[in-house]
């Protein structure tokens, strides 16, 4: 039997007619990123490390060192050299978008020519990381070096770049803000949109084309309109399923804007709830807002995870919220840190999260709400203010 849960006077019930103001995004503005000060931290990682060299071929880790976007690069780098290796289809955009690395574009593979800068540049290996490396990569590296330097590939023991990506700079959260601010407002454009008898994709649809007519590059994952007994599937992707007369309706979406993700879930309402609907969104609402008001330096990500699931255990609701309460988001829609159980990595100023803890009862419905949020100094900064309160339509 549900336990009751108090302390909701503040909640706001928000309705699709309010008016919020339009914001205008900024897309497509150069990155102004210091990929030179990003290298030299890496290459104080790598010194502390006795790491000669390291080819760097995860995109999201090349676009942070050096700037280049395209979908082919290998970043080799040195104690006092850096090229990025792509092919003849970049050789305008690498050179506009590439900063603190020479570029070099291949004749035939950016992959091979880059192991044979490595290899000619004298040192005694080159370290890979093996979580974006596949054994078949790793066999075409060997290969592409000469036979006496079959063992210069060597993998690392710990991930380097995505260590420093764990921290944004002020460059990065700004951008971040951004983003998270575009993602509110398409959140708030598309509520009077919902009625009765709208087909799931068409929401996802409106949301969508609004994102991309705001400035947005792309969505940051496939957007999740989930309704009625498919609010409780937490990653229930748009059907042709029809938003129901009463029940509840999960969104959660995000877009990439000038590189960087955003990610907001938000859960209304049409029609009527009853009291266990009603019940269970407070307790998901005040589970949320515990896990929030957890954030802040020295914290650990497993103490943050267990301030959600606290709140849900003592509405006996704990067995119904099925993963972890959040993740990071940068360049990629999941980062580190991880927030879930037993996850002992402290936070830090600079690190940004989702909150979103979730309740999913197969068959009835589900809630699930979810912010992203800023390390601060002193706390943590919500990015998405969007209302939390009970939204009924």
């Amino acid at each position: 039997m549900l336990t009751k849960c108090t302390g909701y006077s503040d909640l706001r019930q928000t309705t699709a007619k309010q008016v919020y103001p339009r914001r205008l995004f900024s897309p497509d503005i150069p990155e102004q990123m210091d990929h030179a000060r990003r290298l030299r931290s890496l290459r104080r990682q790598m010194k502390q490390r006795g790491i000669d060299s390291l080819l760097v071929t995860h995109l999201p880790d090349v676009r942070y060192l050096c700037g280049f976007t395209g979908s082919n690069a290998y970043l080799a780098i040195t104690a006092n050299r850096a090229a990025m290796f792509t092919d003849g289809r970049y050789t305008a955009q690498a050179r506009q978008e590439t900063s603190a690395a020479k570029v070099v574009i291949a004749a035939k593979s950016a992959r091979d020519e880059a192991c044979q800068w490595l290899v000619a540049s004298g040192l005694e290996h080159c370290a890979f990381d093996p979580g974006s490396t596949t054994v078949t990569e790793l066999a075409l590296y060997r290969k592409a070096s000469s036979p006496g330097h079959r063992g210069f590939f060597r993998p690392l023991t710990e991930s380097l770049v995505p260590h420093l990506r764990l921290i944004k700079d002020q460059d990065e959260l700004r951008l971040m803000k951004e983003a998270a601010h575009l993602g509110v407002d398409l959140f708030h454009e598309l509520l009077p949109h919902l009625q009765p008898g709208v087909p799931e994709t068409t929401v996802a649809a409106q949301l969508e084309h609004s994102a991309r007519l705001r400035g947005a590059e792309a969505m940051s994952f496939e957007s999740i309109v989930a309704s009625g007994k498919r609010s409780a599937l937490p990653h229930g992707r748009a059907t042709s399923q029809r938003l129901p007369r009463k029940g509840f309706l999960t969104l959660d979406f995000g877009v990439i804007l000038n590189g960087y993700c955003s990610d907001m879930t938000r859960t209304v309402f049409l029609g009527q709830p009853t009291r266990r609907e009603r019940f269970t969104y407070d307790a998901v609402r005040e589970a949320q807002q515990a896990a929030v008001a957890a954030v802040k330096p020295g914290v650990s990500c497993g103490e943050v995870d267990e301030a959600a699931r606290s709140v849900l255990r003592k509405a006996g609701l704990a067995g119904y919220f099925t993963h972890s309460t959040g993740h990071g988001v940068g360049l990629e829609i999941h980062e580190a840190p991880r927030i879930a159980a037993d996850q002992s990595q402290s936070l830090l100023p600079g690190m940004v999260i989702t909150i979103e803890p979730g309740v999913y009862i197969a068959d009835h419905f589900g809630v699930r709400i979810e912010d992203m949020v800023a390390v601060t100094q002193d706390g943590g900064q919500v990015l998405t203010p969007a209302s939390t309160g009970w939204t009924q339509l």
